[in-house]
């Protein structure tokens, strides 16, 4: 697979399109999730990571075209149709019909919710952190409706089976994903 496109460009286009710091913050988030579960089947980090970084390039500024406007965005940087059909791929059935097919579309589907339930979760407790975050207490988080609504309980129970996964093994390894990035996305944002 290949993006045709570099991480600063790619940074660039982000923060062109993006100047809330959470919007910021959750493509890096995503794109160290994606870098991790690259790794972990000896896949390409380079690319995995990129469609996370890009995954919600046009939320920002065109939410009710989420999906639709971001080919023409990655065209100003000449993304390659692998990565924009991975961009896209991430909002199936929500707000696109291009369906994930490679196991990283969807991976990028399971995961891009989830993350926001992890450090929704995470953000409640003392540490302010992932690091001492147990599958048991996002378990809790998860069948509280009313805790981080806006994270689609839905898209994450499909994107686990999309995978083939029970949601405790996507839990457990989003989470570990989160950790090995988190002191990474801190630094950078800082830097924001």
């Amino acid at each position: 697979m290949n993006a045709n496109v570099t991480r600063e460009e790619a940074m660039a286009l982000l923060k062109k399109y993006n100047q809330e710091s959470f919007h910021i913050q959750h493509a890096l988030t995503v794109e160290g999730v994606m870098r991790w579960y690259a790794a972990q089947n000896q896949e390409d980090e380079e690319f995995w990571g990129l469609a996370g970084l890009l995954h919600d390039a046009d939320f920002e500024k065109w939410p009710e075209e989420h999906c639709k406007k971001a080919p023409e965005l990655l065209a100003e940087i000449h993304a390659s149709e692998e990565l924009v059909h991975a961009v896209c791929s991430h909002g199936y059935g929500i707000c696109s019909d291009v369906e994930p097919e490679h196991p990283m579309e969807k991976i990028l589907f399971a995961a891009d919710e989830l993350t926001g339930l992890i450090w929704a979760a995470a953000l409640m407790r003392p540490s302010k952190s992932t690091a001492d975050m147990e599958v048991k207490s996002l378990k809790k988080k998860f069948k509280d409706k009313r805790f981080a609504a806006g994270c689609s309980r839905e898209i994450i129970q499909k994107g686990a089976d999309m995978l083939g996964w029970e949601l405790p093994e996507l839990f457990e390894k989003t989470l570990e994903a989160m950790r090995s990035c988190e002191d990474r996305i801190r630094a950078e944002m800082e830097k924001v």
